[in-house]
């Protein structure tokens, strides 16, 4: 539960409390006595929580499920689409300067406002530091679309998550 979850329901609690002190006082008085009054505007208090339970309920229902990305199987075999260059930015701490590893990696590449899903492989043994001119190929998702933006020395940007993280130029096409 985040701080703000955790405060939304420290004050839902708190005017549940306030509300059924409310009750309990409207109920323990007499019948139009000022205690009484005070008693049905605490109830009253609660009836903004109510409004925003059920706008929270109905957005929840009416919200589909979101779908599951397109992306990479699992598992598939890597069939190389460019020849691309790129240098990735080192990072702004020194304690996150760490090498690229082997493996694959995910990553969408940005020609002017439109990015397309791509992976790259680094090679069993092979790491490299980041800030440096590295070629590798790469694997569009939709290569029928992607190869028609991507010519050769066209400058594209590497996003990853939520951040750019480099930038390069399209070496050439592979078969």
């Amino acid at each position: 539960m985040t701080g703000i979850q955790a405060k939304r329901r420290s004050i839902v609690l708190a005017l549940l409390c306030v509300a059924l002190g409310g009750a309990l006082l409207r109920q323990l008085s007499e019948p139009g006595s000022t205690a009484r009054d005070v008693g049905t505007l605490l109830m009253l208090l609660w009836l903004p929580i109510i409004g925003n339970v059920i706008a929270w309920l109905i957005a929840k229902v009416r919200r589909p499920v979101a779908a599951e990305p397109a992306g990479f199987e699992s598992g598939s075999t890597f069939r190389p689409h460019a020849l691309v260059e790129f240098t990735m930015r080192t990072p702004q701490l020194p304690s996150e300067d760490s090498p690229v590893l082997e493996g694959e990696h995910r990553c969408i590449l940005v020609v002017d406002n439109e990015g397309f899903s791509a992976r790259w492989i680094v090679a069993p043994g092979q790491a490299f530091r980041r800030g440096t001119v590295q070629t590798f190929q790469v694997e569009f998702l939709k290569p029928a679309i992607a190869l028609q933006r991507f010519q050769r020395d066209k400058a594209f940007r590497m996003l990853v998550a939520e951040s750019f993280v480099g930038e390069g130029r399209v070496l050439g096409l592979l078969g």
